[in-house]
């Protein structure tokens, strides 16, 4: 398994992968409060890759999942009581962390987390932070498993029509 950078040639398997996500949800349970043609989209990822914050996960030559690792916080994580002290750079964050359901159990979402902290303290980071819907009972197990604390919850209004409340989780690096 191998977690590395996005090439412009691995966008269309992280469409592939958010579309299957996307697919899972609109015929079992809306885990994520995703929404087709709004987020993720094929541009989300190209925005990534451009920004050079763009993540994928191989296992034997396959793209298995994806994630976006940044300094990005919303506004709205201002509300939040984090306790692991950190601004700016100093915060590394989670985003759209996806693995398509015919590979999950696999361990790859749990692979990405750890090289995301890696990451994290490879950039000198004292904190990584996330955000996930509050109906997504497994990202929540695993990222408390994985030693996140839950930090708290808070409305969002994303991308100015998406409403949600979404819980925020964060670990010291």
């Amino acid at each position: 398994m191998n977690i590395r950078k996005a090439r412009p040639a691995d966008i269309d398997a992280v469409e592939t992968i958010y579309n299957a996500v996307l697919d899972d949800q609109e015929q079992n349970t809306n885990c994520t409060n995703w929404q087709r043609g709004s987020y993720p989209t094929r541009q989300t990822a190209e925005t990534a890759l451009a920004a050079g914050t763009l993540y994928v996960q191989e296992d034997d030559g396959h793209i298995v999942g994806c994630a976006i690792f940044n300094h990005e916080q919303l506004p709205e994580y201002a509300r939040i009581p984090w306790t692991v002290p950190g601004e700016g750079d100093q915060v590394l964050v989670i985003h759209t962390l996806c693995v398509p359901p015919q590979n999950s159990g696999h361990g790859y979402a749990k692979a990405m987390v750890a090289y995301a902290e890696d990451l994290g303290r490879s950039m000198g980071c004292t904190a990584l932070r996330l955000d996930t819907y509050e109906g997504n009972l497994p990202a929540r197990q695993m990222y408390t498993k994985l030693g996140y604390r839950l930090a708290g919850s808070t409305e969002f209004f994303f991308q100015g029509y998406i409403h949600e409340i979404l819980v925020l989780f964060e670990k010291g690096l």
